[in-house]
């Protein structure tokens, strides 16, 4: 097989949970573990710091790597899902896995996917291991894809443990309560290994404890907040205070939305955790990976701007949480008209997130060309019945030219609801 057919086997022969949802969903870690006892446990050759969370983990786990690339780690990075190759689930120092590893590993494993039956999440994971521990990274980020106890990424021991946040999602895999949730997402906590929680509140707060009983917690909001923040195109700049030392910090993100100002704490908790296990990252560091972010691991998709006049913006944001963190962007944005294109995937809380949105917006309903995807139909069916006025469109790039048509010189154009829409747009906008 080449690239182009492996990757076609590996996305229509194995079960994918962004395809078919629940189903995709594997329970347990007993095929994630006899992959790896196959492959020689590759996870056990390299270090590693692991991050979950409801929101922001992705972006989390980008700053991370920054940082430590900047440091002069050889930092392996794994994520998910991916918006246009695969192989950006699995990097190295910003650089995409090779395709021919792809093709090899596949093929060298490919009677453990017969006798095993693995879900295509559980061979990814298997793969990015495997990447690591051969290319002798000195430390590896790893996201975790979908709550954190049963997760596949759980079977390694990190340096760091870091949990960005607990909102309400995936509740039929993970629980209908934010502590049960919660539960779920501590389940990354390893004893004896730092823990960094980005935020809490009194329903997680008690859970976190109860988890980390062994091991050494921290919660980023305690020791630092953010006294200042100013977008200057294209960064933007934050002033962070340490409660401790009372000091004043000052920041530029190339993540410029708003909500990566929470991140931030939780990356700069990372980082004193870090250094006080002996990883040399100065200031300096901190400070040039977080201004580069995009530019040195390739994230895409966190209040990207495409396009201006008028502003054409792609967020991943497709929860309440991040749907939430998006209206206090637009809040702070300064447009005429709101266009505000979406599609989401079925098993959201579509209900409550179509309450959350503007009724001053005009939208253009779509869908992703997944079978989880929500009918654009069906989903400006239920945005009409809450007030809501737009049309549907049958993919995203028919809904952009249309919302471009209808678009004035400072309008503003939001593409979100669903990791899968983002994907499919067109990024050579005209």
């Amino acid at each position: 097989m080449n690239y182009a057919e492996t990757v076609s086997y590996l996305f229509n022969q194995l079960p994918m949970f962004s395809k078919i949802g629940e189903a995709a969903y594997k329970k347990d870690l007993t095929n994630t573990i006899a992959l790896c006892e196959a492959l020689g446990n590759p996870h056990k050759k390299f270090k590693s710091i692991h991050i979950a969370g409801t929101n922001g983990k992705g972006s989390t786990s980008h700053m991370l790597a920054a940082i430590m690339q900047a440091a002069g780690f050889k930092t392996g990075l794994y994520t998910s899902p991916h918006l246009y190759d695969f192989r950006e689930r699995i990097k190295i120092n910003g650089v995409c896995c090779e395709e021919e590893f792809v093709i090899n590993f596949t093929q060298r494993i490919q009677h453990q996917i017969e006798t095993i039956a693995p879900s295509f999440f559980e061979i990814t994971v298997a793969m990015a291991f495997d990447y690591f521990a051969a290319n002798e990274v000195d430390i590896a980020i790893i996201e975790t894809g979908l709550g954190g106890r049963l997760d596949s990424t759980n079977i390694i021991l990190p340096e760091l443990s870091v949990i960005t946040n607990i909102g309400m999602d995936h509740m039929n895999l993970l629980g209908n309560t934010i502590t049960a949730i919660a539960g779920e997402k501590a389940g990354i906590i390893k004893p004896l290994v730092p823990v960094v929680i980005g935020e809490s509140n009194a329903e997680t707060f008690p859970v976190f404890m109860a988890a980390s009983i062994s091991s050494p917690i921290s919660f980023a909001e305690d020791n630092r907040y953010i006294s200042d923040w100013l977008y200057q195109q294209p960064l933007l700049n934050v002033t962070v205070v340490d409660k401790n030392k009372n000091e004043y910090q000052h920041y530029s993100l190339e993540l410029t939305g708003f909500y990566q100002t929470k991140n931030l704490l939780t990356v700069l908790e990372a980082c004193s955790v870090l250094q006080q296990l002996g990883w040399n990252i100065q200031p300096h560091h901190i400070k040039e990976g977080l201004s580069n972010v995009k530019k040195l691991t390739g994230l895409h998709g966190r209040w990207e701007i495409i396009q201006t006049n008028p502003t054409l913006v792609l967020d991943v944001g497709h929860n309440i949480d991040g749907i939430k963190a998006i209206l206090t962007q637009l809040d702070l944005s300064n447009f005429k008209q709101l266009h505000w294109v979406m599609g989401m995937v079925k098993d959201k809380d579509i209900q409550a997130v179509l309450q959350l949105l503007p009724s001053t917006a005009k939208y253009y309903f779509t869908k992703a060309s997944i079978p989880r995807a929500l009918d654009e139909q069906e989903l400006l069916k239920q945005a009409q019945e809450l007030g809501l006025t737009g049309s549907s469109f049958s993919d995203v790039n028919s809904a952009i030219k249309a919302a471009k048509e209808n678009a004035d010189f400072n309008d503003l154009i939001l593409v979100c609801g669903s990791v899968f829409v983002i994907a499919e747009v067109n990024q050579n906008q005209d």
